[in-house]
């Protein structure tokens, strides 16, 4: 495996902030010489300096959606932090009786089992009611995982018993040890490409609440204020905003008041 200089990583380091606004500690070194060196090996080059170059030149944007892929960090499971869902499902169930549609964005999907558990609770306090889930992330990779709503058993293992039941496929044959999350609950989640470091699609529209968990560690202070304050302008008055349990938005944002432990409410 070719190595990586100082000089080099700083040069990655430069790159992935200014792509998704995520800073890299010293100690990401080893992770970005590992994640990037087939990179090399596939375009036929000698060093990261050439990979660099080649993402610099403008005529290789394919190859960035690759890098920007390989250098985001995606980990997620169902039903993490479950405090969170116990309130979704409280609120998705006084939505209940209210015409306008209940929206939930998860800022960060990753491979989507954000989507799936949050449209799990949906289905089952609103039924066929208007309802809507959206996912997005900066990554191509993972939003393709999670469109298929495909996943190895393992990774079920906290999805509710009757949930699992209810809303998954249990693969046989070919597919054994795998679960697919059933049509009609993938047709009600939207996954979109979205770059939270960047201006935010009007397209998105309002939500009620608003899932940004387990994110803003990959931030510096300023980008984290800037990130909060581009998603809290799509959350409705009164919604609510769930980050992850380690975070926290203390001289972060205002917006929002604090009702539970990563848990807040817009006035």
């Amino acid at each position: 495996m070719n190595t990586i200089t100082d000089t080099e990583f700083s040069h990655f380091q430069r790159f992935i902030f200014q792509a998704a606004g995520i800073t890299l500690s010293p100690g990401k070194k080893a992770l970005v010489c590992g994640r990037l060196a087939k990179r090399l090996q596939a375009n036929e080059l000698s060093n990261y300096t050439e990979y660099f170059e080649l993402l610099s030149s403008g005529k290789a944007a394919t190859e960035v959606q690759t890098a920007v892929d390989l250098l985001t960090t995606n980990e997620t499971y169902f039903f993490r932090e479950p405090k969170h869902f116990d309130l979704l499902r409280s609120l998705a169930t006084a939505a209940a009786s209210k015409p306008q549609p209940f929206r939930v964005w998860s800022a960060a999907s990753s491979s989507g089992e954000e989507c799936y558990s949050i449209a799990m609770v949906l289905a089952d306090c609103l039924g066929t009611s208007a309802w809507e889930v959206v996912g997005s992330d900066i990554s191509q990779r993972v939003l393709q995982r999670a469109r298929a709503g495909h996943y190895p058993v393992e990774r079920t293992r906290h999805i509710p018993p009757a949930y699992l039941k209810r809303f998954c496929l249990k693969g046989m044959g070919e597919q054994e040890g795998t679960v697919l999350v059933e049509r009609p609950l993938r047709a009600r989640v939207n996954f979109a490409q979205v770059n939270l470091n960047t201006e935010l699609p009007k397209a998105l529209g309002m939500f009620d609440v608003i899932f940004l968990r387990n994110v803003m560690i990959y931030f510096n202070g300023d980008t984290k204020r800037q990130v909060v304050a581009r998603v809290l302008s799509l959350l409705k008055p009164g919604g609510h905003f769930c980050i992850g349990h380690s975070e926290s938005l203390n001289e972060i944002n205002n917006e929002v008041l604090q009702v539970a432990p990563s848990i807040y409410r817009k006035a």
